[in-house]
């Protein structure tokens, strides 16, 4: 099934886009700088996982134990 009709994947698709966009803007901070358009979707993606860490890495934690559990 896809992840955009299943609730749970689609959290899980949106939570390791923002984990992977914080990691990758922390390895190489010029890579992403622009802040509109498509890119700029990134851009967003890695500034909610840089200010929002903590709630991000519960999230994944939940989002684990959830997988599992399922």
């Amino acid at each position: 099934m896809s992840a955009l009709f299943d609730f749970q994947s689609f959290l899980t698709v949106v939570l390791l886009t923002i984990c992977s966009c914080t990691y990758y803007k922390l390895i190489n901070p010029g890579g992403l700088t622009q802040t509109t358009g498509f890119r700029g979707l990134f851009w967003k993606a890695a500034r909610i996982g840089e200010r929002l860490s903590p709630w991000v890495g519960i999230a994944c934690v939940a989002m684990g134990f959830s997988t599992l559990l399922s």
